[in-house]
């Protein structure tokens, strides 16, 4: 048994600097790409964006479309993420 009556905590990591996200540039982003969903019946709706995450709601027939995951990682996300800066990921709600 240790009689050393000393704690010790855990050394925080430093965190990158996380540029705020402009929410008028994501919603014309998210203008941009909705007229390629909604040609498939779908729709787009921004949910909520916290820490660098956007979450987009998929309308129409994206609910359960089993390509929808693969829209959104594959070009929703990536277009999202090439013309809004501070955005990490794009997710589904």
């Amino acid at each position: 048994m240790n009689n050393d009556n000393s704690i010790s905590f855990p050394v925080s990591k430093d965190r990158e600097f996380q540029e705020p996200i402009n929410i008028e540039k994501l919603n014309q982003t998210i203008d941009y790409i909705r007229p390629a969903v909604q040609a498939d019946g779908g729709d787009l709706k921004l949910s909520k964006v916290e820490n660098g995450i956007v979450n987009i709601e998929m309308l129409g027939a994206c609910q359960g479309c089993p390509l929808s995951i693969a829209t959104l990682k594959g070009g929703i996300e990536r277009i999202i993420k090439e013309k809004v800066p501070g955005v990490l990921e794009v997710i589904a709600t």
